[in-house]
């Protein structure tokens, strides 16, 4: 089972360190190789995404992902910055369909900014599309100037589409998911502004009708973004295009006490994906050890069940980390008076300790 590791910028490396050092004490048959990506690529390489690490990615069975982004690299042209990288790997590889789990442990219940009876028991998923939307419309980035120059532009624009191929993958997937669950789909739209979206609404409901077992309803995003903080436990599955799934999904963390606990998993048709924590690259966090590295441990987690058939040893690293929360464990972002406040390395340890 080959995985290509790539730490990215921040605190990628920090977090993707204790990942690994995780699945080492499985004691699994893994090939990990590591390669720069983002700002450490294009800092080493020239590049973000440079051939050598698209080639590894392609080649391995899953991706192991830290973070990626820098402000020192927010001069760069757009295709040169670090957030290129991860876009072009979701292209490159067809990686099209994000889950992202929003579970609140128990333990966790205190450190959400909603009441515990609202967020006690929460276990939704964010199905978010990854591949389409106004991040990929053509064309993008255009910025329109009557003397060419740039920084005195009078307009920029970018461009939504989907296309039904698109949209059909993507609600198949989140129906699957769903017979697996609740059975019961929530798809997150803005058909009564946007074409696009209101094109997207007709497709999955015919896709439903291939799923006469699951509950299929329609909310506009801006009331789904209330209605996550008003009653979360309503929902079950959310399927979603790009840009709201983005939004959406950052919101979920919060119900959960810290997007420092949440993993998510990129798939493409075959089930190869890339694992990421949800959060971003936190540079001004960065080295002074106090990141969570529990979201990319339980990213870990999902690509042994996902993509490597690995399901008892993702339930081990699961126990794990709810062992670990259950002893009072605890990093800066979800630390509480009461329980024990450890570093990012003291926190993979005991995550390992828990393995053993």
């Amino acid at each position: 089972m080959k995985i290509a590791v790539l730490p990215g910028d921040g605190i990628g490396p920090e977090i993707v360190v204790e990942a690994v050092k995780v699945l080492r004490a499985l004691g699994l048959s893994l090939e990990l190789e590591t390669a720069p990506v983002g700002g450490a690529a294009y800092a080493a390489l020239g590049h973000p995404l440079p051939a050598s690490t698209l080639k590894l990615a392609q080649d391995a069975d899953a991706i192991l992902f830290g973070a990626v982004g820098d402000w020192k690299y927010d001069t760069l042209d757009r295709h040169l910055r670090p957030e290129q990288a991860i876009l072009g790997l979701r292209k490159n590889l067809g990686l099209f369909a994000n889950f992202r789990p929003a579970i609140c442990y128990p333990e966790l219940v205190n450190a959400s900014s909603l009441k515990p009876e609202l967020v006690s028991g929460l276990d939704i998923l964010i199905i978010r599309e990854l591949t389409g939307d106004i991040y990929f419309g053509q064309p993008r980035g255009r910025r329109i100037a009557t003397d060419g120059n740039f920084p005195d532009a009078e307009e920029a624009f970018d461009t939504m589409r989907y296309s039904r191929p698109e949209i059909e993958r993507i609600a198949h997937v989140a129906f699957q998911a769903a017979r697996k669950r609740s059975k019961r789909v929530t798809s997150v739209d803005k058909s009564n502004v946007l074409e696009t979206f209101q094109f997207w609404k007709d497709v999955v409901i015919e896709v439903s009708e291939q799923y006469p077992d699951v509950a299929l309803d329609h909310m506009y995003v801006d009331n789904a973004a209330m209605q996550l903080v008003k009653a979360p436990k309503k929902f079950d599955v959310i399927v979603t295009g790009n840009m709201f799934g983005d939004i959406l999904s950052d919101e979920a963390s919060m119900l959960t006490g810290s997007i420092g606990m949440l993993p998510s998993a990129s798939l493409d048709a075959n089930s190869k994906g890339l694992y990421e924590p949800s959060h971003g690259s936190a540079p001004d966090i960065a080295g002074q050890g106090i990141a969570n590295p529990l979201a990319t441990i339980l990213s870990a987690a999902m690509m042994l069940r996902f993509s490597l058939n690995q399901e008892e040893a993702a339930q081990r690293i699961e126990n794990a980390v709810k062992s670990v929360l259950a002893q009072g464990l605890r990093t800066a972002d979800i630390y509480s008076e009461g329980t024990t406040r450890v570093s990012t390395i003291e926190m993979g340890n005991a995550v390992v300790k828990a393995l053993r």
